[in-house]
């Protein structure tokens, strides 16, 4: 096991610890470029906060360092790949999304281009810096964009996962990962994964909750504290945005009464957006929305924001309640 994801507790017992979601991105590369010379890490001046420093220490050869020009970094990527280069691309979401959206529309994904877009420090997770900083957008930018494939994985071992599934094709795609170290969603040597399908972590036929990236946990959390309440929650982690998984939504809505998104994101473009749109077409059934507002989020560390906004266990189970009919 790695020493940083090892810990003794006070018991002696060994731990896991809470590991980022960049650091496994880090690691699969680091790995898996041992072997494949094709495989290219491109930063803005990030390496830092991709936790990337390890990949450019070790294959220098196969690292490229833009500075801060995203739009740069995104058709410089966009070039490897056609000399038949495997790009990953990092720069922090907020200026991935936005100031480098026509390299990554056109570069990338009108080219169809082999380059996968590393959206670091996702959603709300620079806190205090505020709405320069935050990426509560890009779901929406990024997924409206024909053969952009969009992803949110929710702990860092379906992150592994899904890198090593992605080195396996060719296709463009955006993957958003947080800053902070997140607990685990799954176990080790135990992660289901299948390339564009969600996972069913708890089954239920009350109510579904779908959630993507750092609100899974809450939602299997919240579904466990709802069966102590008598409330069947089914949560599927949609970790695949795009192309999200039309069957499970579907089957959600025939299955269940009412059906509660979560996301970190805007409620516009986002997740819940895409979810209402297959249930209203298909089985129309009750979707509520737990998202971030269309306005500058209050500052805070992600705890804080998340609380605020009641996106969270608690936050949950408040709604499943309500949906239900179990308000006081």
């Amino acid at each position: 096991m790695k020493k940083h994801q090892q810990k003794l507790s006070k018991g002696g017992l060994l731990q896991l610890s809470k590991i980022a979601n960049r650091q496994a991105i880090c690691d699969v590369l680091v790995e898996k470029a041992k072997t494949d010379k094709d495989i290219v890490v491109l930063c803005s001046d990030s390496r830092g906060s991709a936790s990337l420093t390890k990949f450019a220490d070790t294959y220098p050869e196969q690292f490229v360092e833009t500075g801060i020009a995203e739009q740069n970094l995104v058709s410089i990527a966009a070039g490897l790949a056609k000399c038949g280069k495997k790009s990953f691309a990092a720069s922090p979401a907020s200026f991935l999304s936005s100031r480098s959206l026509e390299q990554a529309k056109v570069d990338v994904a009108y080219s169809n281009t082999n380059v996968k877009l590393i959206g670091i420090s996702g959603g709300v997770s620079y806190g205090a810096l505020g709405m320069t900083h935050h990426s509560c957008q890009d779901i929406a930018a990024m997924g409206s964009i024909p053969n952009m494939r969009v992803y949110i994985p929710s702990d860092h071992l379906q992150t592994r996962a899904l890198i090593e599934n992605l080195l396996k094709d060719e296709k463009p795609a955006y993957i958003r990962v947080g800053r902070n170290a997140v607990d685990n969603v799954y176990e080790e040597g135990n992660v289901p994964f299948s390339l564009n399908k969600a996972n069913v972590l708890h089954e239920g036929s009350d109510l579904t909750i779908i959630a993507c990236g750092e609100m899974v946990k809450p939602a299997a959390d919240a579904a466990k504290a709802l069966e102590e309440k008598g409330i069947e929650a089914r949560v599927l982690d949609m970790y695949c945005i795009k192309p999200i998984d039309k069957e499970a939504v579907v089957k959600a809505a025939f299955d269940t009464k009412a059906v509660i998104t979560i996301e970190e994101h805007t409620y516009i473009g986002g997740l819940g957006a895409m979810v209402a749109q297959i249930v209203s077409a298909t089985y129309p059934k009750k979707v509520i929305n737990l998202s971030l507002p269309d306005c500058p989020v209050v500052t805070g560390n992600s705890k804080e924001v998340f609380d605020y906004y009641g996106l969270n266990e608690e936050g949950i189970i408040k709604t499943a309640m309500e949906l239900v009919g179990y308000a006081k």
